[in-house]
């Protein structure tokens, strides 16, 4: 998916309800890599707030096993 795709689809999940719930992983993986980017996770500021500390790997993408100890 191109960056334009990208940035299009996060708009659409910022705009809905389900993105301010910020509880489903599905919802917040918009490009369905099986990770939450710091970019997909922007959309959600609690979350955004706890994102260094759930990042238990360092890697910056938030595993489903990470964020579930959100």
């Amino acid at each position: 998916m191109n960056t334009l795709n990208k940035t299009l689809a996060l708009i659409a999940l910022a705009s809905s309800s389900a993105a301010f719930a910020g509880t489903d992983f599905d919802t917040l993986d918009v490009d369905g890599n099986g990770a939450i980017s710091q970019s997909e996770a922007s959309v959600d500021a609690e979350l955004m707030s706890k994102f260094a500390e759930l990042d238990t790997d360092g890697n910056g993408e938030l595993s489903k096993e990470e964020f579930s100890k959100a």
